[in-house]
């Protein structure tokens, strides 16, 4: 690849002294209200996203490996659209989903217009890759998608990565947040060091900070517990998908795994970079001790948001505290519908997530075997796939 076209912004950041930075891998997410500047019917702002692009260029520079996760494309078509209605007197489509869907086939193509022709200005080539949600719940699609980012990455090239909304209905509504989700799946793909998410706030406060002037922000958080997971208000930007509870189910995932997650204002100067470098900005989410195995990284990302098994006390203690498999004794009800294979959600009795993983019943079998021996599966089933509804090899603990 030819030596990197130096801007004058990244010539003044190399005359500082070599910085440590702490993380290697980093993903980086961008949400629709970060790119638009919190006002989606006017566009991408345009100096928020060559500020975003300088600073991947200068750790791409510094010897750091950078994936973007993306949004936009439904506002750089709404704005697009809505340039071409004052033009010609046509209406803009509506909100719906497929009106949705039609804005992202519109304004994708200009989105990564905008990218390219940003990074080419610094020296660095992209590549553009969409995903659904299913892209990375098969494990075989997992690794090809795998394989082609770390490709990409030794090459140089900078991926830049976009939920697939022209094809992913269930993904374009609330489900999985404003590519909050997906960032995290990225950052377990590739087993990143840090995943960065860029939204309109400072972080994560202890009270909606719009609504409680005594609210502080809480710089580091060491557990996504119940007691943080209370902290997610409302979405107050009518035009972003994701929330808090989006991004706190995002740093649920990847601390598990072993990576840590730092949430910013994605506005702020040099954000990114302050980020990377361990400097103190937004809340840095701790991650667990020990990196996660890939293949239970890959478990932890492909739940079923369908279906999960309740259990009693004593199943959770034998899940949690003895690393037990899962029996049909210790479960008190199914809920959703899943197969046999899917990773589903195992719950205590007051709802709390304890642990994932993967079925070895759907969730019609379970429901008649719940609360029996396991000796009585054939019986009861005439049939059996083991005497645990989930194993321990196959269990991931939350």
């Amino acid at each position: 690849m030819p030596a990197p076209r130096r801007s004058p912004a990244t010539t003044m950041a190399q005359k500082e002294t070599s910085p440590q930075l702490r993380y290697r891998r980093i993903v980086v997410k961008a949400g629709t209200s970060v790119l638009t500047n919190g006002s989606e019917p006017h566009g991408l702002d345009s100096s928020v996203v060559a500020g975003l692009v300088r600073q991947i260029c200068w750790l791409r520079e510094h010897g750091a490996e950078v994936l973007l996760v993306t949004s936009g494309a439904i506002a750089a078509g709404r704005q697009a659209l809505h340039h071409a209605a004052s033009v010609s007197g046509r209406e803009q489509p509506e909100r719906d989903i497929t009106s949705r869907q039609v804005l992202a086939a519109v304004g994708q193509s200009l989105l990564m217009h905008t990218y390219q022709q940003l990074f080419d200005s610094m020296g660095f080539q992209v590549a553009q890759t969409l995903l659904t949600i299913n892209d990375l719940s098969d494990r075989q699609s997992y690794l090809n998608v795998g394989n082609t980012l770390t490709g990409l990455l030794e090459l140089g090239v900078v991926p830049i990565l976009n939920e697939n909304d022209v094809v992913a209905v269930d993904e374009i509504g609330e489900v999985f947040g404003d590519n909050d989700r997906l960032s995290a799946l990225v950052a377990n793909l590739v087993d990143a060091d840090l995943l960065v998410i860029l939204t309109d706030i400072d972080g994560l406060y202890t009270a909606d900070p719009n609504q409680d002037p005594s609210a502080t922000l809480i710089p580091v958080v060491n557990g996504v517990d119940e007691n943080i997971e209370a902290l997610a208000g409302k979405e107050l930007n009518p035009w972003a998908r994701g929330g808090m509870a989006t991004k706190l189910e995002a740093a649920r995932l990847v601390t598990a795994s072993g990576m840590a997650m730092v949430m910013c204002r994605g506005t702020a100067e040099d954000a990114i970079l302050k980020a990377v470098r361990g400097e103190p900005i937004g809340t840095l989410f701790q991650p667990a001790a020990e990196k996660m195995e890939a293949r239970k990284r890959w478990m932890l990302g492909a739940i079923s948001q369908k279906g999960e098994v309740r259990v009693d006390a004593g199943a959770s203690k034998a899940v949690r505290e003895s690393n037990r498999s899962l029996l049909p004794a210790g479960i008190e009800a199914v809920d959703g519908e899943f197969r046999r294979g899917d990773i589903i959600f195992i719950v205590d009795s007051s709802g709390r997530r304890l642990a994932c993983g993967i079925a070895n019943y759907r969730s019609g079998d379970i429901a008649r075997i719940l609360g029996v021996q396991s000796g009585q599966i054939s019986g009861i089933l005439g049939y059996d796939y083991g005497q645990e509804v989930v194993h321990r090899n196959n269990l991931v603990l939350l």
